[in-house]
């Protein structure tokens, strides 16, 4: 059975640690974007606490994800480079990533789903994740017996077992309770290279 998740910007723990136990998975595209969804959203650890980065899309009530623009009226990018460096300049690992998140978010795509792909691939490239990843070709609106839903399980709007994930180190620990479902990106700038070993004691959420 082929497991079906949603696209994602920077996914969460949670996303990559499900994702890692298949040989491959598929990324819907065909699904009408919803709001308020990690489609176009991270959450990462901030002085302040747990702080949201969305990328402004271009859509209407019926677009699909493979058609969703992203909008370069404000410089969004800009502002989420800032902001990962204030969350994560103290890292033990920020300076070994640095240059990759520039790389990633300078350029101007056309679509939420290029970005997502180009930053998906990053971040299982780095963990040495070796999952197959390839685009739905139809929208299948119920779970069939050949796949494994798992388009609307990840979102910021729904609890999650996540006591399943152990507590890790993060930069202001000192001064906030640990989040244990951020993005990947809190996970591999805090523990490098043993980040895999920590999202393989996860299980399935």
């Amino acid at each position: 059975m082929t497991p079906l998740f949603s696209t994602a910007y920077f996914p969460p723990v949670a996303y990559i640690a499900t994702l890692m136990k298949y040989p491959e998975i598929q990324i819907e595209t065909k699904e009408t974007f919803p709001k308020q969804t990690y489609r176009n959203r991270m959450e990462i650890l901030t002085a302040g606490g747990i702080r949201a980065l969305s990328v402004p899309v271009i859509r209407n009530n019926h677009s699909r994800t493979e058609e969703v623009r992203i909008d370069y009226k404000e410089r969004w990018n800009i502002i989420h480079l800032r902001t990962i460096e204030a969350a994560y300049a103290a890292s033990p690992y920020y300076e070994y990533y640095r240059d990759d998140l520039i790389a990633i978010l300078t350029p101007r795509y056309n679509y939420l789903l290029e970005l997502n792909t180009v930053a998906l691939n990053w971040l299982l490239k780095r963990l040495k994740i070796t999952t197959t990843i390839t685009p739905t070709s139809d929208y299948l609106p119920e779970l069939t017996d050949n796949h494994i839903d798992f388009r609307n399980t990840f979102s910021p709007k729904k609890a999650l077992q996540e006591n399943n994930i152990k507590p890790y180190y993060q930069v202001f620990s000192d001064r906030q309770p640990f989040s244990p479902n951020l993005s990947t990106l809190d996970l591999l700038m805090n523990l490098g290279p043993e980040a895999k070993n920590h999202l393989e004691n996860i299980g399935i959420i």
